[in-house]
C-alpha cells in the first residue's frame, strides 16, 4: 500500500490503523480488498473527510491519499511529507509535529508574554 499525504491546517487528529487491504480511519474501517488490478474508486464514493482523491490498484499495490492535521505547530515533514510505501501492517505512522521546545523556538513568546513568564517564574523562585 502507498499511502499520499496531503496536509491541511487543522487541529484535530487523525489515527489510521492498517490491516491488509482494510484501513480503520479514526474508528472507520474502509475496506478496499474488492479492487481489482487497475480499477478505480473514484473519491465521491469514498464517505470520509479524510480522503484526499480516488483510490487505485496498480501493479497488485493499492495507492491513496489521505489528508492529514496540520496543527499550528507543524514540523517540516508534516508540511511536506513524502509517500509513506510499503505501509506494514499497524498504527500508521504520520510525521509528528514540533516537540514543546521546538515550538518555542519556531514561535517566541511575544513581550507580554515574556514578561508574564518572567513573573510566573520570580514568583516560583520566590515560593
Amino acid at each position: 500500500m502507498i499511502i499520499k499525504l496531503s496536509p491541511q491546517r487543522r487541529d484535530d487528529s487523525l489515527s489510521v490503523i492498517k490491516k491488509g487491504s482494510v484501513l480503520n480511519v479514526n474508528g472507520e474501517d474502509f475496506d478496499f480488498s474488492p479492487m481489482l488490478e487497475g480499477s478505480t474508486l473514484p473519491w465521491e464514493a469514498i464517505n470520509s473527510e479524510w480522503f484526499g482523491g480516488p483510490v487505485e490498484m496498480q501493479n497488485g499495490e493499492i495507492t491513496l491519499t489521505l489528508m492529514i492535521p496540520l496543527p499550528y505547530n507543524y514540523s517540516q515533514a508534516q508540511a511536506w511529507p513524502v509517500d509513506l510505501v510499503n505501509v506494514p501492517d499497524g498504527y500508521v505512522q504520520f510525521p509528528r509535529p514540533l516537540t514543546p521546545e521546538e515550538t518555542e523556538i519556531k514561535f517566541p513568546p511575544g513581550p507580554v508574554e515574556s514578561e508574564e513568564r518572567q513573573e510566573a517564574q520570580q514568583g516560583d523562585i520566590e515560593a
